[in-house]
């Protein structure tokens, strides 16, 4: 018998359609998956939802028939729904007897609530700042913990499924693809992954996961000629990693996009977590198992890579979200 209702939110992204059809395999929920674009709820329904439902962070009107007997939340958004995620945690703290659980995506490095980080030094190397993305990550974490919520967050380090995407024309056409991460190894995490800890700690629920934070990693940092390696070797082709000085990148994404990129090259991101093997029993995905093998949700990360992107070169997708 399902006996709670977990509400989705972006479950048509990466690590959404990874949870839906996850859950899908456990009787005891009804999963009510949300989208945005008509077109794709159906195949929310086929990936596994038990209902789905029109939601929009910055419009307040869809959020009373998403959350109606929604008893835990899973909680993403993009960078630039920022401040539409704010609001919409003080409406989830007007009804915190009512929602047990948030479970929310977030970043490695957005921990001030923990002893260790102090705003004026948390950084890996003199003089470079906290990103104002990590900013951005904490303060979706604090909202929901201002509203008096059990939450949970997982905060993941770099995604695979982001680490290319702006350069699958050039992988194609020309066979190689740039970025100022060089040598300088990262352990990037498979959305998949991100999706089997949610479940996990959706499951075991708040009892023994409320107000636990949890480093999400891959398994072994990799520099960007090793990236190129297993590319090169799941696309039975040559491809080439050309290294991008900031500036260039800069130019290409804006500051704050490029301020995370240095925070990526400053060896904050290199070292790699136990939590997922704590919360799974295994280890997490490897880069080339992500490209290769295909997840919950039936994709291969090679298939991802060539799927919908927020960043695009010569436009500052971060723009309006620094106002906030």
């Amino acid at each position: 018998m399902k006996n709670q209702t977990v509400l989705i939110t972006s479950a048509t992204g990466r690590i959404g359609k990874e949870l839906v059809a996850r859950l899908s395999k456990h009787s005891d929920f009804t999963i009510r998956a949300c989208y945005f674009s008509e077109e794709k709820a159906e195949m929310l329904k086929t990936l596994g939802a038990n209902e789905v439902v029109k939601f929009d962070l910055s419009n307040e009107e869809t959020w009373a028939p998403a959350l109606e007997g929604v008893t835990a939340i899973y909680s993403a958004s993009l960078d630039p729904m920022l401040e539409g995620h704010l609001n919409f945690c003080k409406e989830l703290g007007k009804r915190k007897d009512q929602i047990k659980h948030v479970v929310r995506v977030s970043c490695m490095g957005a921990d001030t609530n923990t002893a260790s980080y102090n705003p004026d030094n948390h950084a890996s190397r003199a003089g470079a700042g906290i990103p104002l993305m990590l900013q951005h990550y904490w303060w979706g974490e604090k909202a929901l913990i201002d509203a008096g919520l059990n939450v949970t967050a997982l905060r993941n380090n770099f995604f695979m499924n982001h680490l290319l995407k702006t350069d699958c024309e050039t992988i194609d056409n020309e066979g190689w693809f740039s970025n100022p991460l060089g040598e300088m190894r990262n352990s990037f995490v498979a959305t998949r992954d991100i999706a089997e800890a949610a479940e996990v700690v959706l499951r075991e629920g708040p009892e023994r996961h409320a107000n636990k934070f949890y480093d999400i990693t891959g398994p072994a940092p990799q520099s960007m000629s090793e990236i190129a390696s297993d590319l090169d070797r799941a696309m039975n082709k040559t491809i080439e990693y050309r290294a991008q000085s900031m500036v260039d990148f800069e130019n290409d994404f804006g500051n704050t996009r490029a301020e995370f990129f240095e925070y990526l090259t400053n060896g904050f991101y290199t070292r790699c977590s136990p939590d997922f093997y704590n919360l799974t029993g295994h280890k997490p995905t490897s880069y080339y198992d992500y490209l290769t093998t295909k997840g919950a949700s039936g994709e291969t990360g090679l298939e991802e890579l060539y799927q919908g992107n927020l960043w695009k070169k010569g436009v500052d997708a971060m723009k309006d979200a620094v106002e906030t």
